[in-house]
């Protein structure tokens, strides 16, 4: 009718609900396996290693911490959740055993 408004026209009948309903529990559970092999697997995995690291430390390992101290370890209790790392001679630090981000090979605190 006019040069820039276009008409509007009634839609025609479309397809049926239940197959529309039915791509939509499809898409949903595309959108979950991605949800889970992206996001959830890999951060269990992680969050399984570093249990296996904090489990298996012991006396006379040197760690780094999420704090950036390296040190090597000194004391663990095994009833507590803590550790006490020995920084230098003089200087011992108590931390949580989760503050724990890796273990370092032995010598790397004389080759610093």
């Amino acid at each position: 009718m006019s040069l820039f408004i276009a008409n509007a026209h009634a839609q025609t009948a479309g397809g049926t609900g239940a197959a529309s309903g039915f791509e939509m529990l499809i898409m949903l559970a595309v959108f979950g396996l991605i949800f889970y092999f992206l996001l959830y697997r890999p951060q269990a995995k992680r969050v399984k290693e570093h249990k296996n690291l904090v489990a298996s430390l012991s006396k006379g390992d040197e760690v780094l911490t999420q704090g950036g101290l390296v040190g090597k370890i000194t004391k663990v209790s095994d009833d507590k959740d803590f550790i006490e790392i020995g920084l230098n001679d003089n200087q011992n630090v108590v931390v949580q055993k989760a503050a724990v981000t890796t273990i370092l090979p032995k010598g790397t605190m004389k080759s610093l």
